[in-house]
């Protein structure tokens, strides 16, 4: 690993971010945008103010995944990936690259979320505001994680897309959102055990009820970081130094 390298390959990203202002608008906007709609749809405090935490942790998991994964599959497909891959350039440089440019997106995203919901809806957060940060920054950086991965078996944008369903809707429906996780069938709940968004919306609950935080929440925490990780040394196992 190069710190400069890395460094380089972050401001690299960004740099093409800054221009797509498209992208941009989605990862930074369209999430808050979606969080003020329900406020107003909703119209009671109570029940907005139990569905915004889940929103801000699903809404980064999912706009990065999408983001990350047909930003990825842009340079698979287009030689760009092939030709970084013969210079110098490693491959935690490239994902740590992506981690570091998408994260600090990520940031952005959680920024104006929290700062929309805390101050202009009345958002009421009994538990302390970093960890909300923290457990949303976490599903962010996941999602990066996930997108990376994936991009590897798309061979169109289309198909990368194709990949969000199969990856969001079984950790949305058995993540305890819907329905307690101790009041599923049996196997389900089995399968909703390893599915790290489970662990993502426990914590978040752990946070909005308030009171201490205790091992709970740092197992779900580090759950969470903890497959983030395998899903980056995962994504580091497609790169190739030539483009399928």
């Amino acid at each position: 690993m190069n710190l400069a390298i890395t460094l380089a390959t972050a401001r690299r990203i960004l740099t093409q971010l800054r221009h797509d202002h498209r992208t941009v608008a989605l990862m930074a906007l369209v999430p808050t945008l979606v969080i003020i709609l329900l406020y107003y749809v909703i119209d009671d405090q109570r029940s907005f103010g139990a569905w915004a935490p889940i929103l801000l942790c699903v809404f980064p998991f999912l706009v990065m995944f999408l983001v990350t994964s047909i930003a990825t599959l842009r340079e698979r497909t287009s030689g760009t990936l092939e030709r970084l891959m013969a210079t110098p350039l490693g491959k935690l440089d490239l994902l740590l690259g992506y981690g570091i440019a998408f994260g600090l997106m990520a940031c952005a995203q959680v920024a104006i979320a929290l700062a929309v919901s805390l101050t202009w809806l009345g958002f009421d957060l009994a538990g302390p505001l970093w960890s909300l940060v923290v457990i949303a920054l976490l599903n962010a950086l996941l999602g990066t994680a996930l997108g990376l991965f994936c991009s590897a078996f798309a061979r169109s944008e289309f198909q990368a897309v194709q990949f969000m369903p199969v990856v969001m809707i079984p950790q949305l429906l058995l993540g305890g959102i819907l329905v307690p996780r101790d009041q599923m069938a049996t196997v389900l709940e089995w399968i909703s055990n390893v599915l790290p968004m489970s662990y993502a919306i426990e914590g978040m609950k752990d946070v909005v009820i308030g009171g201490e935080l205790g091992g709970e929440f740092w197992r779900d925490v580090a759950v969470v970081a903890g497959s983030a990780l395998l899903a980056l040394v995962l994504g580091a196992a497609t790169l190739r130094r030539r483009t399928p």
